[in-house]
C-alpha cells in the first residue's frame, strides 16, 4: 500500500494536474509532489479534503491499493444507446439470474430468434419488487432477463414480454472475470459509476421506457466479462462516446 500511488492514481483518474490540486488542496505544487513520492504524509485536514474531493472513504485512501482495482474494471464511459425493442421475462427464485436466462434461453431457441441471428445481445437487471419478507423468510430474489430483438424480427411465440427501450446515455464500466467474487466484484462496478458520476457532476436519471441500469455478459479473448450501464443526465461532461451495437 502506497498512500502517494493512491493519490497519485486518484488525481490522474480525475484528470487533473498536480497544480490544479495543489490549488484546491491550498498548499504547493511540491508539496502534492512530495505527497505523491511519499516523502511526506499529509495533515489529517487535508486527508479528510482529499477523501472528499475523490469521493472515496479515508479508511480506503490510507489503506488499499487503488491501483490494483484496474485489474479488475475498465475505465468509466459515456455511452449512448441507441432504442431497441425487447423480449423479456422476470422470475422470483433463490438463483434468480440462472433460472431465467436458462428461461430466455430456451424461448430464443423456440422463437427462431438464434436462427436469425446468432450473436443476440442478451441483458439482464435486478427486479426490485420482492417484499423483505419473502427475501428474508425464502430467500427469493427477482431478475429480469431480455433479449435485444434484431430490427425486423417478428414472432407470435408466447411466453415473453415484449417492451420497447427509447434512445438514453449510460455510463459504463466493464468488470473483468465478475463471478470470480460475484457479491464484491459487481456490486463494487456500480459503485465506481456512482462515484464517478458524483465526482464530474453528472446524475443518474430516471425516465419512462428507458432502463435505470442492465448489465451485459460476454466472452472476449477467452475472458468473462460484464458491462454495467447506468442511466445518466446528459453527455455534455463525455470523455467519450460510442454507440450502442
Amino acid at each position: 500500500m502506497s498512500l502517494g500511488k493512491n493519490i497519485q492514481y486518484l488525481r490522474k483518474q480525475k484528470k487533473i494536474t498536480q497544480e490544479q490540486l495543489a490549488e484546491m488542496m491550498s498548499v504547493s505544487r511540491q508539496t502534492i509532489s512530495r505527497w505523491e513520492a511519499d516523502e511526506i504524509v499529509p495533515e489529517l485536514n487535508k486527508l479528510v479534503a482529499l477523501s472528499d474531493m475523490f469521493s472515496c472513504k479515508l479508511d480506503a485512501l490510507i489503506k488499499e491499493d487503488m491501483a490494483a482495482c484496474d485489474e479488475i474494471y475498465s475505465d468509466i464511459i459515456i455511452r449512448h444507446v441507441d432504442g431497441f425493442r425487447m423480449a423479456r421475462y422476470v422470475m422470483v427464485t433463490p438463483n434468480p439470474e440462472d433460472d431465467v436466462n436458462a428461461y430466455m434461453d430456451q424461448w430464443a431457441t423456440r422463437s427462431g430468434l438464434l436462427e436469425v441471428q446468432q450473436n443476440v445481445m442478451k441483458i439482464g437487471w435486478d427486479f426490485p419488487f420482492v417484499s423483505q419478507e419473502l427475501q428474508n423468510r425464502f430467500g427469493l430474489r427477482g431478475y429480469v432477463s431480455a433479449y435485444i430483438l434484431p430490427r425486423g424480427f417478428e414472432t407470435d411465440c408466447p411466453g415473453v414480454e415484449y417492451a420497447n427501450q427509447e434512445a438514453a446515455d449510460y455510463a459504463v464500466i466493464t468488470v473483468y472475470n465478475p463471478f470470480v467474487a460475484a457479491f464484491e466484484r459487481i456490486p463494487n462496478a456500480y459503485k465506481r459509476i456512482l462515484e464517478y458520476l458524483q465526482a464530474n457532476g453528472f446524475r443518474e436519471k430516471t425516465r419512462e421506457n428507458v432502463l435505470s441500469c442492465f448489465e451485459h455478459v460476454y466472452e472476449k479473448n477467452g475472458i468473462t466479462c460484464m458491462d454495467v450501464y447506468i442511466h445518466v443526465d446528459s453527455v455534455s461532461k463525455a470523455d467519450s462516446f460510442t454507440t450502442f451495437s
